[in-house]
């Protein structure tokens, strides 16, 4: 069946004659696009308060959080909620990435993987997902089989979906309960997906994890008190953090955070003993 919307995502570029330009031109003339970007997500902003909402309400609940795309949208979904357990000291499978093609296609294309409607389903309920859970596709085009049918059957079976699209009126637009659709135009490299589209997923993903893991309470102020210590970079800021709430010296405040484990753990234990 013919599509009944403008695929701007598949529109050619507005510069012409990419091969002739300069390094400088080229570099200008993509960075004059991706400009674009944060303004096409400002516009979503309503849109994503609505799916934030969700999530939360689902997260506070004992819910989970997934993300399912192909290609570069896969990827994206796989790299943020890679950096919520580091980034907040959630568990593990509290926010998961799902890519068509499985792992493999994390690096490499994998043929045909992005064309079942079946898969990204049995994907999902490997992870164990149910009705509880918040669904979120991810695909530029917003034609992807692999992600619309996902979503279509999340849904019926009552689970919260929305979505991160570049087409208005695309079929996974349609298919989710609170789409997120961001209007970034064609690309510098017509058709090349991976550049503002990519970057307007990645702004968006970011804005969905970060403020939904705030409104859990995984930061304090403006830190990051449960981050894992997983490196010497993470130790050095967490003994900071305590250094600047007590008035340690940084000797005793890195002793405290390597003793408890987190720079929550260690604030509550040293005010604890403090009355």
């Amino acid at each position: 069946m013919a599509e009944q919307f403008e695929k701007i995502t598949e529109k050619d570029s507005l510069y012409n004659d990419l091969e002739k330009m300069s390094i400088h031109e080229l570099l200008v003339n993509i960075n004059n696009e991706d400009k674009k970007v944060p303004f096409a997500v400002e516009k979503a902003i309503p849109q994503i308060e609505k799916l934030v909402e969700q999530v939360v309400d689902k997260l506070k609940k004992g819910g989970r959080l997934f993300y399912i795309g192909a290609g570069t949208s896969g990827r994206l979904g796989i790299l943020d909620a890679s950096e919520c357990p580091p980034t907040f000291g959630v568990e593990d499978d509290l926010v998961t990435g799902l890519i068509a093609g499985g792992d493999t296609a994390i690096r490499k294309a994998v043929e045909e993987a992005e064309d079942s409607t079946t898969q990204g389903w049995q994907d999902l309920l490997d992870k164990g997902f149910t009705h509880r859970d918040v669904l979120i596709g991810i695909a530029a085009s917003g034609t992807t089989p692999y992600v619309v049918s996902t979503i279509q059957k999340a849904r019926r079976q009552g689970a919260v979906t929305g979505c991160i699209t570049m087409n208005p009126g695309s079929p996974l637009e349609k298919a989710a309960q609170y789409p997120v659709t961001v209007v970034v135009g064609p690309e510098f490299v017509t058709g090349s997906s991976r550049m503002k589209a990519g970057t307007a997923q990645k702004l968006v993903l970011n804005m969905i994890s970060t403020s939904s893991l705030i409104q859990l309470g995984r930061v304090k102020g403006n830190k990051m008190v449960d981050m894992q210590l997983t490196n010497a970079k993470l130790v050095d800021r967490g003994t900071k953090m305590i250094m600047n709430e007590t008035g340690m010296n940084y000797d005793q405040a890195q002793k405290l955070l390597l003793q408890t484990g987190s720079v929550r753990l260690a604030l509550k234990q040293y005010f604890h003993k403090q009355g």
